[in-house]
């Protein structure tokens, strides 16, 4: 590489240099056939030479002398100053405006190779310097020597102060012991003076934290932050070339470029985008320049272009619309996200440049750029996020450069002052706020009220793809701006420690840049009150060390008043707060967070205030008869017992006052009910009804502010007002919302109410168990999910999404799907057959839907109908299915047939254990005969004992298809045939429970126990009797299959001892 550099370096020194002819003029003549032609006229030769030729300018005007090799005596013939020369005498810049200027006209593919060409020209240059006269720009220089020499004279004078005298200039070393035992040393004479020991000590321990480098291969070709000093006649030749492009080639190759870099075009590189904001930012700055230069001086007499006062800005109009300010604000949040700090400083100059364009245009005499201004104004302030984003680089900042330093606290300083100014003449200046918020996508309406005011159901079916899916969106709304709720966040600590980072830089700041952190500072201690921020040791140092030194700032220098007397009044505020706060002086060591900032000006720990929620409603614990009488006994004497009479006198009091309106109020409505009758009926009228109307709902008002905190804290309080008829007025529960009596309770249920409290109050309820007390029958009341809970939910209570987004409509069933009522054995075979032939009406009902392609409204009305019908289906589901006749017999006749089932149960052990075993044979032979009795007898007569255990089950067992009800209940029934014990010799004899009826103890519903193995259910079938009809009903893919045998288990299932196969055997 430093050959290629060094080559090239020589390469431009011929080119500019060479004596026998103009190289540059050669070019352009030889490419000016190409160019005077016609776009559509031109070939792809010719096309090529336009290309070859903006390449080689490019070239020339990107090659620069690279400062680690030796540059051979050639840094003029390659400076800045002879690029510009060489292109304003050989006729390249004449050929740079004839280009830009027809740009998107007779050239359109042109725009990127330009643009690099004008990057190279004028980054670096300084702006100011090239709108001066010969004079001025003397006069600036002059002041610029001057300058440095007062700081040098300076820096001599403080080092003369501490300078040893020519008596003293021997050496001297401290050695200073530590407490942990440590041995420094501090060299020098000085360190034995009272005013420089401890600064050399301090001095010696500082740290320089090793800086971390940052890869940038484009560095050293692409950086704009190193300024470049002119020749006198190449500043006047580029501020003539800057003039020309200005009125005629700015607006449209920035227009052609903007859209190329919108589209995305295949030329345009990632380097471009930078290089197309900071020529932006260059040229609106050029353009500020030349009109306050012409507004100020006499224009010089060698620029040729006449300059109005009043003339209009939209010579640089390109870069002032809207889409101008998306691409930025766009490009700059992508420079953000990335990381590319010299793209987004590149954006941010862009941005202030534009921001300062606009500041003065509506300062212009011109009415258009005044409003122009206002509505640009108005659309960059408008979007809350801008301003989030330019908190946000202004806190970001960490090491980035002093290019992206001085870029992004200009920035901030710039846009802070135009917002504070438009804020101001705009009091009613509204911002779009957008946050993120978790969102759940729903029905808009489930049903919808017809004319009539009845309920027609809404056909949603579109939208139920999107139910139950949650969100993360962007909520935006409008909200007033306040100035200072924004002005807030810029006085965090980040942002003080980036502007005390650039303060750092004190010697090598200009004037604007000194006043730029001085404003800054005083908004955050002054304006703001935020002095706090500011309370930290190495800030209080810089400041003292910019006053008192060593080192400090020049005494001479413009700022230097201004920063005296802030320093002077930080320090003075600085003690008072210590003497407010003494825990001050150890927070001088931090960073300040917000409860630290709170806690040092209030002087005490910020409190957050939670909002308070009602109770867990209560209920009472159900029981056999007991009546709502009993239920307010209860909790009256729970209150009682809590020493809460009092609350229990203001519900009475309530109550007694509700009764006496609505008493007299029924008594009115009576006696006018009757005057009415009588008149009509002497006029010889039938009178039908008379309408009375409703009472006024009754307020409930606490008596004082115990009983109003108590009404909304306390749960039992509010059992009783409920049990009593109270009821809240409206949806929300909070502590101002009023508990009433409605309107439709009557006299005599309060006045029930009322006696019941009193009752119970005379004589405190108590239990029939004396370790239960009123507190004991209590309990939380379990919620069951509405749909409006599944719906903000979307889930269960078994954690699973519900995909029936449909709901209930609030009805909710006792019993689960698919209920059967208990059908006889001879049957089963037509229950089979009647689920086989619906399963198939079904598949064929989804076989036509798919053909006919009718359209969503049949589609929905046919899923109504069968919504519908299965809901009726269900809602004529009674108990009968659950009850028996033995559910009529009271306790004695219950405990009576289970003394008489004990009895024979002990008979039939005690005959068993009397008759033994009769061997072998005998017993292999019985086993045989009573397996095939069993089982003759499964299809027909379930065994009574498993019963009740099958109803309960069958109960907990809900949603379950059809066919894995019948297979489980074949499985289960041929099971329990062959795990029969030897104790059940005799069949007959068994009595069943008293849960079931003798009547019904041969009707048996198909019951569904717990899934059993397909293998021990293939290897139970195998060895039925071949008399045996048992059908399993199993899936299509299923029934050809051969069933796998199982394998030996043991013997003792649940308690039972199974006889072994190899019995059969034998």
């Amino acid at each position: 590489m430093p050959y290629i550099q060094q080559s090239q370096v020589l390469y431009k020194a011929a080119v500019l240099s060479w004596d026998s002819c103009r190289i540059l003029r050669q070019a352009i003549r030889i490419a000016l056939p190409s160019i005077a032609l016609p776009r559509d006229q031109r070939t792809a030769r010719d096309e090529g030479i336009i290309k070859l030729l903006l390449y080689f300018l490019r070239n020339i005007a990107s090659i620069r002398q690279v400062p680690n090799l030796p540059s051979q005596g050639l840094e003029m013939e390659l400076s800045r100053s002879a690029t510009i020369d060489a292109f304003r005498d050989q006729d390249v810049f004449a050929l740079l405006l004839t280009i830009c200027s027809n740009i998107g006209d007779d050239f359109n593919l042109q725009d990127v190779i330009l643009l690099e060409i004008l990057f190279n020209l004028v980054k670096g240059v300084d702006v100011k310097k090239l709108w001066m006269t010969k004079s001025q720009r003397d006069g600036h220089e002059f002041s610029e020597l001057k300058a440095r020499l007062g700081a040098e004279q300076h820096t001599m004078r403080e080092a003369k102060i501490n300078a040893p005298s020519r008596h003293s200039r021997f050496g001297a070393m401290i050695w200073v012991k530590g407490a942990d035992g440590k041995m420094s040393s501090v060299s020098g004479q000085d360190s034995l003076k009272d005013s420089r020991a401890f600064f050399k000590i301090d001095k010696s321990k500082k740290w320089t934290k090793p800086q971390a480098r940052l890869k940038d291969n484009q560095h050293t070709m692409h950086d704009f932050n190193r300024f470049e000093n002119l020749t006198d006649s190449a500043t006047e030749k580029l501020r003539n070339f800057v003039e020309e492009f200005l009125d005629s080639g700015f607006n449209p190759l920035f227009t052609h470029l903007r859209k190329a870099i919108e589209r995305e075009a295949e030329r345009v590189l990632d380097i471009n985008y930078r290089q197309f904001f900071y020529c932006v930012a260059w040229f609106l700055d050029a353009e500020r320049c030349r009109r306050e230069m012409n507004k100020n001086e006499r224009k010089p007499s060698n620029v040729t272009h006449d300059f109005s006062e009043a003339e209009s800005y939209s010579l640089v109009a390109a870069v002032l619309n809207q889409e101008t300010f998306i691409t930025l604000n766009r490009y700059m949040q992508a420079s953000i996200d990335n990381k590319e700090y010299q793209d987004l400083n590149a954006s941010m100059r862009c941005f202030s440049q534009i921001l300062l364009t606009v500041q003065e245009m509506a300062q212009s005499p011109l009415e258009e750029d005044q409003e122009i201004a206002d509505n640009i104004q108005n659309r960059i302030f408008y979007e809350e996020t801008t301003h989030d984003r330019i908190v946000g680089i202004l806190r970001g900042y960490k090491d980035q450069g002093f290019g992206y330093l001085d870029a992004c606290t200009e920035l901030a300083h710039v846009f802070l002052r135009m917002l504070e100014r438009y804020s101001r003449e705009n009091v009613d200046l509204q911002i779009r706020s957008r946050r993120k918020a978790r969102h759940r996508r729903k029905k808009e309406a489930a049903q919808q009220m017809t004319a009539d005011g009845q309920e027609q159901e809404v056909d949603n079916d579109t939208d139920s793809e999107h139910e139950d899916l949650v969100d993360t969106v962007q909520v935006s709304k409008e909200r007033k701006f306040d100035f200072n709720r924004f002005a807030a966040k810029f006085t965090s600590q980040n942002s003080v420690n980036t502007f005390t980072h650039l303060l750092t830089y004190f010697k090598d700041l200009n004037t604007e840049q000194l006043k730029r952190c001085h404003r800054f500072f005083y908004r955050v201690a002054f304006k703001q009150d935020q002095a706090v921020l500011l309370y930290r040791v190495d800030i209080i140092s810089l400041f003292y060390k910019l006053i008192k030194g060593p080192d400090g700032m020049d005494p001479k220098s413009d700022m230097y008043m201004d920063f005296s007397e802030f320093s002077r009044q930080l320090f003075k505020k600085m003690l008072k707060k210590l003497q407010e706060r003494p825990e001050l002086m150890t927070e001088l060591l931090f960073s300040k967070i917000n409860s630290t900032l709170y806690y040092l000006e209030y002087g005490r720990e910020k409190q957050t205030s939670a909002t308070t929620r009602p109770p867990g409603e209560l209920e009472v614990k159900p029981a056999p008869g007991r009546d709502l009488k009993e239920q307010i006994g209860i909790v009256v004497t729970a209150l009682v017992k809590d020493e809460k009479q009092k609350l229990v006198d203001w519900v009475k009091s309530v109550l007694a006052r509700a009764v006496a309106q609505r008493t007299e109020w029924e008594a009115a409505a009576v006696s006018g009910q009757e005057k009415v009758t009588a008149e009509v009926e002497s006029d010889g009228d039938i009178l039908k009804g008379v309408d009375v109307g409703e009472p006024t709902n009754i307020i409930a008002r606490p008596a004082d502010e115990e009983t109003r905190l108590a009404v909304f804290k306390n749960a039992r309080l509010r059992l009783l007002m409920k049990l009593c008829a109270f009821t809240l007025l409206g949806d929300e529960d909070t502590m101002d919302t009023p508990w009433i009596i409605p309107g439709q309770i009557k006299a005599e249920q309060l006045k029930e109410a009322k006696e019941a409290i009193e009752q119970y109050e005379s004589r405190l309820w108590q239990s029939g168990n004396d370790e239960d007390g009123p507190e004991d029958m209590l309990r939380r009341v379990h919620k069951q999910a509405t749909d409006a809970d599944v719906s903000e939910s979307g889930l269960h209570g078994t954690g699973f999404i519900d995909d029936d987004s449909e709901g209930n409509d609030d009805i909710e069933f006792e019993f689960p799907d698919n209920i059967r009522s208990k059908s006889k054995p001879n049957k089963r075979r037509s229950i089979l057959e009647e689920l086989k032939k619906r399963r198939k009406r079904k598949r064929d009902d989804d076989d036509s839907g798919d053909d006919d392609g009718l359209d969503d409204a049949a589609a929905a009305e046919r899923r109504k109908k069968r919504k519908d019908a299965n809901d009726e289906r269900r809602r004529k589901i009674k108990s009968e299915l659950y009850v028996v006749d033995s559910d009529d017999e009271g306790d004695p006749d219950f405990f009576k047939r289970e003394e008489e089932l004990r009895k024979r149960q002990e008979e039939a052990i005690q005959r068993q254990m009397a008759l033994g075993i009769q061997g072998q044979q005998a017993q292999a032979k019985k086993v045989k005969q009573r397996k095939r009795r069993d089982t003759r007898e499964i299809v027909s007569d379930v065994s009574e004992d498993e019963g009740d255990m099958a109803t309960v089950r069958r109960e907990s067992q809900q949603g379950g298809n059809d066919d894995e009800l019948e297979q489980t209940s074949s499985s289960q029934t041929v099971n329990k045939g062959l795990l029969d014990s030897d104790e059940e010799d005799d069949e007959e004899e068994r009595t069943p429970p008293s849960s079931q009826s003798q009547t019904s103890s041969a009707a048996t519903l198909p019951l569904k126990e717990l899934p059993q193995p397909r293998t021990a259910v293939a290897a139970t079938l195998s060895k039925l009797p071949e008399t045996i009809d048992v059908e399993v009903e199993s899936d299509e893919s299923d029934r050809d299959m051969p069933l796998p045998t199982a394998s030996r288990r043991s013997r003792v299932r649940s308690g039972f001892i199974v006889d072994s196969d190899d019995d059969d055997d034998e």
